[in-house]
């Protein structure tokens, strides 16, 4: 057991006073590599497995939590403090979250090193701790992060299992590590199926322009960009026909983000293939910035351990300007598939030049592999979203 030198969480959390221990208890995550991190447990008491990966972003856990890109994974936060401005409300225009990326958690748990329970803040209406309880996810803190990320980093992402026990169990630890090597890799499944719409969407304001936004997994802040805006927009589910699409005659499309591998969504390349044929805008955010480089020739592959962060930087290949970035992305575009396409790299990460961006050669179709929206994060990139309206005038 890799437990030898662990704090004693529960010792340690009393000496700060942070919550009364009898109020909780223990948790413990496992790693595939036989890692264990014991700690306590917050949220909701059971068993969940997925994808264990790390955030390195300082605020915005509710907008991290609701993010669709998460859907199968446990997520670890970087920072070392979490909940400290508690939970805001469930506000909605248009029927869409003001505060989240959508209706309700998408991570599958919740690993941080401190948690608190008091929290400060005049849109706070409920602790971290009781919105975690009340959607039925589980939460594990006191643990070192620090070396859970590093894990992570030099092993790349792993599946795991978190367990939150009722105060007063006992983790059996031999037998989770026993059940480890047989969880499910989410990342086989279609998971943009599991968080799309069913049905299209229609928010009007009465304008001459419409977009068409692919929704495979789309987070609220790319809707609220678009609302931003003042375009009508149809949104349609993730494998809806590319004829059916455009008998809305739209302006122009958006590929919005999303969970997994992209080449699970076999329907949606084809859709967007088609589209691309018919000359007019497209826009690809994250996992639509894979699925338009699959559909028009590229390729993909699965990163170490991904990008999810709010400063990641984006060199732009044509000015030389660099911006800093929000992103949450396990695979990325293979850019020597792109040659002999028409699809050409328009932005590199400057830190391990992996492809951030692409562009049709001769078509108004491009991508990033970053949410120029933010939420949370820098609106260094906004102005994508303006020149996209700009292509549909």
């Amino acid at each position: 057991m890799d437990g030898k030198g662990l704090l004693d969480a529960e010792s340690r959390l009393r000496k700060r006073g942070e919550r009364k221990t009898e109020e909780i208890g223990k948790a413990v995550l496992v790693l595939e590599d036989g890692s264990v991190f014991v700690g306590q447990g917050f949220g909701a008491p059971r068993k969940v497995s997925g994808e264990v990966v790390f955030s390195t972003s300082m605020v915005g856990y509710p907008e991290s939590l609701t993010d669709p890109s998460y859907y199968g994974q446990i997520l670890t936060l970087t920072y070392p403090l979490i909940g400290n401005y508690g939970v805001p409300p469930y506000r909605a225009r248009f029927g869409v979250p003001s505060y989240f990326e959508s209706r309700g958690i998408k991570v599958r748990g919740l690993v941080i090193q401190d948690l608190c329970t008091e929290p400060s803040h005049y849109l706070s209406n409920r602790s971290l701790d009781k919105w975690l309880k009340s959607e039925d996810v589980p939460g594990l803190f006191g643990v070192d992060t620090r070396r859970l990320t590093k894990k992570l980093r030099e092993k790349g992402v792993m599946l795991g299992i978190l367990e939150v026990y009722e105060r007063g169990e006992e983790p059996d630890i031999e037998d989770l590590l026993r059940e480890v090597p047989e969880v499910p890799d989410p990342n086989k499944e279609d998971l943009a199926n599991k968080v799309t719409i069913k049905e299209p969407i229609y928010y009007s304001f009465e304008e001459k322009k419409k977009i068409a936004l692919i929704d495979c997994g789309v987070k609220c802040g790319i809707l609220r960009d678009l609302f931003r805006l003042k375009v009508d927009i149809i949104r349609v589910p993730y494998d809806f026909p590319a004829k059916e699409i455009m008998e809305y005659s739209p302006s122009g499309i958006v590929i919005s983000n999303g969970p997994g591998d992209p080449k699970k969504c076999g329907k949606t390349i084809e859709t967007v293939k088609e589209l691309a044929g018919e000359k007019i805008p497209i826009m690809g955010t994250c996992l639509g910035n894979q699925i338009l480089a699959l559909a028009l020739g590229g390729n993909t592959y699965k990163l170490k351990y991904g990008h999810r962060s709010q400063n990641q930087p984006a060199y732009d290949l044509e000015t030389g300007r660099c911006y800093i970035t929000t992103q949450n992305h396990g695979y990325a575009v293979d850019s020597d598939s792109l040659k002999g396409t028409d699809l050409r790299v328009s932005f590199i990460n400057a830190n391990d030049k992996t492809v951030e961006g692409i562009k049709h050669k001769s078509s108004p179709i491009f991508a990033v592999q970053w949410h120029p929206e933010a939420s949370p994060g820098p609106y260094d990139t906004q102005f994508l979203s303006e020149d996209f309206l700009k292509m549909l005038r």
